[in-house]
């Protein structure tokens, strides 16, 4: 469902965001590129000092690339809910309105994303116009229920990766990206001194953001190979043609639980 949101949620009108939260994030000597001359590497310190530690709050927008972030030092529900209904409003007041239909079509498309979740949450009654869809990790925090029902409110279904699926969420990919460009060679002293080099990476980001699609020709490949394979029981190994299986005769079989009861 998840990954039918990301080919289909824009094309049937509906934004698809994900979010997700990074960190934590130490204060210690970061490996990575520098612009140091040739030959004279720039040195760091082998110790540090703890100082503390940063998170980093993400919604993105996978069909334009947009990023929105927070650099905080807690990710409590105390501090991601409000911050996550505040940048949920903005996004939706950019959205156009939505087209006039029916209760009966209303719950009609809410049904057609809600009816394929394995643990869904419980529609109210009065349904507003579904908006857009919001793809987050499973964990208690977002299942909270008072979180839940202000989305629904609002108009945001929340689609909620599996045990295991934290790779369905593309916002891992972006958190990748970002902390690369921000911390690489870089020896943050301070949580403050974090948060703002995530915070002017992620602008910068915004000035020429690239978009993402799930999937593409890796995913085709895989999808290919995983045909032309063969899984076995057990592990994760795998086989190009079929293990042939023994077949053993009457007298065989008797012989052998004859063996083994002796």
């Amino acid at each position: 469902m998840i990954a039918q949101a990301y080919r289909l949620g824009e094309v049937l009108g509906v934004a698809t965001w994900t979010a997700d939260e990074a960190g934590p994030f130490q204060t210690t000597p970061v490996l990575g590129e520098s612009w140091q001359p040739a030959g004279k590497a720039r040195c760091l310190p082998h110790d540090y000092v703890r100082n503390g530690t940063a998170k980093l709050l993400t919604l993105f927008h996978p069909s334009d690339g947009q990023v929105r972030v927070k650099g905080v030092t807690r990710a409590t529900n105390a501090v991601l809910h409000p911050w996550l209904q505040q940048e949920l409003c903005a996004i939706l007041a950019q959205l156009p309105p939505p087209p006039e239909q029916g209760p009966a079509t209303t719950r009609q498309l809410w049904a057609f994303w809600h009816g394929g979740l394995a643990s869904a949450p419980a529609l109210p009654d009065d349904l507003p116009p579904l908006r857009l869809l919001l793809i987050l990790d499973n964990l208690a925090g977002h299942r909270t229920p008072s979180f839940v029902n202000w989305l629904l409110g609002q108009g945001i279904l929340p689609l909620y990766t599996p045990l295991g699926g934290s790779w369905l969420n593309m916002a891992e990919s972006i958190q990748r990206i970002l902390k690369r460009r921000a911390l690489a060679g870089q020896y943050p002293t301070t949580p403050e001194e974090i948060i703002s080099l995530f915070e002017a990476v992620a602008r910068a980001w915004n000035r020429n953001p690239t978009p993402f699609e799930w999937g593409g020709k890796r995913a085709t490949r895989r999808a290919r190979s995983r045909q032309r394979r063969h899984s076995l029981g057990g592990s994760g190994a795998c086989t190009h043609q079929p293990v042939q299986r023994i077949r053993r005769t009457k007298i065989e079989k008797w012989r052998l639980s004859c063996q083994m009861t002796h």
